[in-house]
């Protein structure tokens, strides 16, 4: 009898074992375990990562300021902005002004200015790229410290309904 219990044990024992291998191979950015399970964190959802608000300052000032999530990054050279009327094909290109970031040898793009916590970029455009309908068209990509970059992203934000 106590025999048969220990071999029980035994197989208990070995299946959860081969059952968390399994699940760390098959999920690898599940959550850590003593079992042999990862410890990478998982990448946060853009919107939580790099969220940004626009505000319309006066009729030819724009700003646009992300909050970045602990641990992230922007990259200064991967911002870019368009102004986009109902009426036209393209977009217009708004000068833009960002602040010194701080500098880092990225794994991805080398020497390059990023940005941690925040940032805001301001945007001049005449007063007539801004008539009802206009939607401002914002880019940007940012890291997270530990080794993943997320895509480059493009927005549409409507500016005047």
């Amino acid at each position: 009898m106590i025999e048969q219990l220990r071999n029980t044990t035994l197989i208990f024992a070995f299946t959860l074992l081969l059952g968390s291998q399994a699940n760390g191979q098959l999920f690898p950015g599940g959550a850590g375990n003593s079992l042999g399970g990862s410890d990478r964190p998982r990448p946060l959802p853009m919107d939580q990562a790099f969220p940004y608000f626009v505000s319309i300052v006066d009729t030819d000032t724009l700003t646009v300021t992300w909050q970045i999530a602990p641990d992230h990054y922007l990259y200064r050279h991967q911002f870019g902005f368009a102004l986009q009327s109902p009426d036209s094909e393209g977009g217009q290109s708004p000068e833009f002004v960002l602040p010194d970031g701080v500098a880092k040898n990225d794994q991805f793009f080398g020497d390059v200015e990023v940005y941690y916590d925040g940032v805001t970029a301001t945007l001049t455009a005449s007063e007539s790229t801004l008539p009802a309908g206009t939607s401002l068209i914002i880019q940007y990509q940012g890291c997270a410290e530990w080794g993943f970059c997320y895509p480059p992203q493009s927005s549409v934000y409507p500016l005047v309904p």
